[in-house]
């Protein structure tokens, strides 16, 4: 890991490339509905089984080489960290999952209100699980990211599922993270590894055939895709300010936005583009009792 300069010029040529990683890798989220629309011919489940497998490979690859197979040693040895990360696991593939069906079935609005609310959910969990204090503009900023919820259920004939499964599985999915001490590249390859044998299994019982060779190749780049925003996103985190962070990671739910009503085609009617307001409402009294308190906002340990 590289150290920051001493001098201004050279911390501010490290700040510059940490900003530079981080709106790569939060722009690389924001589009990913874009590829996932490119397979929204094959079933989602085998999508996510290819995404698994060309992730594990993928990361295999560069954990070789940069020789860090001792450290993923040490994590699948450490019993504790190995039920965490099956947990992670579980939790990263329900995610996944639903965020390749929604794109699927042209519900990607809901997947941006859910990453938009994702990082309040993160402090609801502090609360519940770490015991961490709320101070009075923080409650509200929960209630209301929760009345953004209710508005979009309100008038709907169901409830807005995706948008409440995709910001309490990456939730608890933080949450797991965060009792792991190891690199977040080191988690994911273990937790891609321990859902392989189900992914190979149910790859093998489709017959491949059935996919046309060009989504086959595309199939083959969602390891890459997986990674490099995570590899990205590290070097933000190693340049950068947890409160930059902070306010880089709305980037992704807003492109996500962006594309669905620009590229995707979906209608930003009244019932949801209330819910969005009520929900850019809680960041911003969220973000701005940080900034008045000095605490940076939440932050998510990945996204998508």
């Amino acid at each position: 890991m590289t150290e920051p300069a001493s001098n201004p010029d050279r911390q501010a040529s490290y700040t510059r490339q940490g900003l530079g990683y981080g709106l790569g890798a939060y722009t690389m989220w924001g589009i990913f509905p874009l590829y996932f629309r490119a397979v929204s011919q094959v079933s989602p489940f085998v999508v996510l089984c290819h995404r698994i497998l060309w992730s594990s490979l993928f990361l295999a690859g560069i954990v070789t080489v940069r020789r860090e197979w001792p450290m993923i040693r040490t994590i699948v040895s450490h019993g504790r960290s190995l039920r965490l990360l099956t947990a992670g696991a579980v939790l990263i593939a329900v995610n996944w999952l639903v965020f390749i069906y929604a794109v699927g079935t042209k519900q990607v609005l809901q997947c941006s209100l859910g990453y938009f609310i994702n990082p309040l959910v993160s402090v609801a969990l502090g609360m519940l699980f770490f015991h961490e204090k709320l101070r009075g503009w923080q409650w509200v900023a929960v209630a209301t990211a929760g009345l953004a919820v209710l508005s979009l259920a309100w008038g709907s004939t169901t409830l807005p599922w995706i948008a409440v499964s995709l910001a309490l599985s990456f939730g608890f999915y933080g949450l797991v993270r965060k009792k792991v001490d190891a690199n977040s590249l080191h988690c994911l390859l273990v937790e891609t590894v321990v859902l392989l044998p189900i992914s190979l299994l149910v790859l093998g019982l489709y017959s491949e055939a059935s996919v046309p060779p060009a989504t086959w190749g595309i199939l083959s780049l969602s390891g890459f895709i997986t990674a490099t925003p995570l590899l990205m996103f590290g070097a933000a985190l190693r340049r950068l300010k947890l409160s930059t962070i902070g306010f880089l990671q709305y980037i992704g739910p807003t492109l996500q936005l962006l594309v669905a009503i620009g590229i995707i085609g979906e209608s930003l009617d009244r019932r949801k583009m209330i819910s969005f307001a009520l929900c850019w409402v809680a960041i911003v009294i969220y973000v701005a009792d940080s900034v008045f308190n000095r605490q940076p906002p939440p932050v998510a340990d990945e996204p998508d």
